[in-house]
């Protein structure tokens, strides 16, 4: 076992004895996420960092959790390899370990699956500061449940992950992004129907875009895969567009990398609050849902299933319903500059099944609530 492992088991064992709540950090890129407390302690995980190993031809790397995201894909990228489903990381500190506790995933997330779809193992300490394992490095290992992909969006409430196995895929020989001039509707309309059709179809964004004169609606699709793929269905698609009283063009490959890069880390100049008032909603509903009745500026994802929203805080109850009605739910990404007390709950309340069931495993990971365990909503 590793120093570092010992210091983290130690440290937690300390914070027991003190009746003292643990907040588990490593680059700090994504501390705005979650409900925090300022009364925790820092538990720091950058010191435990490296690729344990990485076998190209199996698509899997092991690394440890404190490892800097951009370390980690600079390897892949390497060996012409990445992590498909595009993590944001926020800022240059990003770590491996604050991307699976986080649980959030890029432009690609519809297509090609979240953080969690991509978890094959995992090894973490648990609120009485044993060292357990969970998973292996391959899909189908073990019997009963897959607890490692369980720490996938648990923001470090249910033990600190030291080291995780990934899947990893090779990056398409082709790509191509196709701008479209669409209203909402029009857009929403095309992608479920695209949805249905042997496209090589991996990700999508549609905004009003307010920085052209006169402004406009647009949709980007990006489309990946085999290069004869890619090239016959850019001509079709934009058929499609055409037929719908809309226009589409191809965008250069290297100015369209930056725009969807731009989109997965929230550097877009939809995503520069309007003012001070205003929230960043995050809204999770079914592809299928339609255009919805609220007075918001709206960026959308995910073929129509993430929708994000500039709105003040006190239209939480309204967001909240409405995505309700959608089959889905509404998250305070992002909270005001300047927003009054009380604030509204960052996250949708769970039904009363799910929530007794959230609160019993955190009670057999984290029996004296070592852990941050507010962060999700749940005290």
């Amino acid at each position: 076992m590793s120093s570092e492992i010992e210091h983290f088991q130690a440290h937690i064992r300390q914070a027991i004895a003190a009746g003292q709540t643990l907040r588990i950090q490593g680059g700090n890129s994504k501390h705005f996420y979650g409900d925090t407390h300022a009364d925790t302690a820092l538990l720091d995980t950058r010191a435990h960092s490296g690729i344990v190993s990485y076998e190209p031809s199996e698509l899997v790397v092991t690394v440890k959790a404190g490892t800097p995201l951009a370390e980690l894909e600079a390897a892949l990228a390497a060996q012409g390899q990445s992590l498909a489903y595009e993590p944001p990381h926020f800022g240059a500190s990003a770590t491996v370990g604050g991307m699976v506790a986080a649980g959030l995933a890029g432009p690609a997330r519809a297509s090609v699956g979240g953080v969690r779809d991509h978890v094959l193992g995992v090894q973490l300490i648990n609120g009485l500061g044993e060292a357990l394992t969970f998973g292996g490095q391959v899909m189908k290992n073990v019997a009963g449940y897959d607890l490692s992909r369980l720490m996938a969006g648990s923001l470090g409430t249910l033990g600190l992950i030291t080291e995780l196995s990934l899947k990893v895929l090779p990056v398409a020989p082709a790509e191509a992004t196709l701008m479209c001039a669409l209203s909402q509707q029009d857009a929403l309309d095309l992608l479920h129907r695209w949805g249905g059709q042997a496209l090589p179809l991996n990700a999508s964004a549609w905004v009003h875009d307010n920085s052209a004169q006169p402004a406009q609606d647009l949709l980007f699709v990006r489309l990946r895969g085999a290069v004869a793929a890619v090239e016959s269905a850019c001509p079709r698609m934009v058929a499609d567009v055409h037929a719908l009283g809309g226009h589409a063009t191809r965008m250069d490959t290297h100015v369209a990398a930056a725009d969807w890069a731009a989109s997965r880390e929230h550097t877009l100049a939809f995503f520069n609050a309007p003012d001070a008032e205003q929230c960043l909603w995050r809204l999770s509903l079914p592809q299928t849902a339609p255009v919805l009745s609220l007075p918001y500026a709206t960026y959308i994802e995910w073929h129509g299933a993430l929708r994000w929203l500039w709105a003040p805080a006190d239209a939480a109850a309204q967001l909240r319903q409405v995505a309700s009605a959608a089959g889905g739910h509404a998250t305070l990404f992002r909270a005001a500059q300047a927003m009054a007390a009380p604030a509204p709950a960052v996250f949708s309340p769970l039904p009363a099944v799910q929530q007794r069931i959230q609160r019993e495993l955190q009670k057999q990971f984290d029996p004296h609530g070592v852990f941050n365990t507010g962060r999700t909503g749940l005290r």
